[in-house]
C-alpha cells in the first residue's frame, strides 16, 4: 500500500497533475455526489495507478476520493443518471478559467460521450487515495 497519492490543485496547471492521475479512472454514478450546502462536488473512484505501471504488468487500481469545494453548480449531459451502477471511465478532466479570475468550471469528459461541468469559485480540489490497492489484468489502452 506505499506510494498512495495525496494531491492538491489551487491552480490549473496543478489540475493537470490530478487530471494525470485520474485518466481511466472507473466511477459509478452512485458514487458522485453535489452537496450544495456544503458547496463540495465529491466522486469516489477506483483510479488505475499508472504512476506505478509499466509497459508490462502487475498493473493496480485504487480507491480514491477526488473532491472539489467552492463549487456553486454541476451539471451533467449523457451521463446515466437512471441507474446508480451506471459505470464510466474518465478520460480527461480540464479547467476553463472565466473571464474573470479565479472561477471558471472543470470539465470531466467521460468515455461514451458523458460529460460534467463543476462550476468553482475557485480551483480547490483533491485526490486523496485511500487504499488497498488491487492487482488488475489490463492497462487502459487508447489506441484500441
Amino acid at each position: 500500500m506505499s506510494g498512495l497519492l495525496k494531491l492538491m490543485a489551487e491552480d490549473a496547471g496543478d489540475l493537470d497533475i490530478i487530471g494525470a492521475a485520474v485518466q481511466d479512472a472507473l466511477v459509478r454514478v452512485g458514487e458522485i455526489s453535489f452537496d450544495p450546502k456544503a458547496r463540495r462536488f465529491t466522486a469516489m473512484i477506483h483510479r488505475f495507478r499508472w504512476e506505478m505501471a509499466g509497459e508490462q504488468g502487475p498493473y493496480e487500481r485504487v480507491r480514491s476520493a477526488l473532491s472539489f469545494d467552492g463549487v456553486l453548480g454541476v451539471k451533467s449531459r449523457r451521463v446515466r443518471q437512471d441507474t446508480s451502477d451506471a459505470l464510466a471511465a474518465i478520460l480527461s478532466l480540464g479547467f476553463i478559467p472565466e473571464s474573470e479570475p479565479p472561477g471558471g468550471i472543470v470539465r470531466l469528459l467521460l468515455a461514451g460521450g458523458g460529460e460534467i461541468a463543476v462550476d468553482v469559485e475557485c480551483l480547490d480540489a483533491v485526490l486523496v487515495d485511500l487504499g488497498p490497492t488491487w492487482s488488475t489484468p489490463r492497462r487502459p489502452d487508447h489506441d484500441r
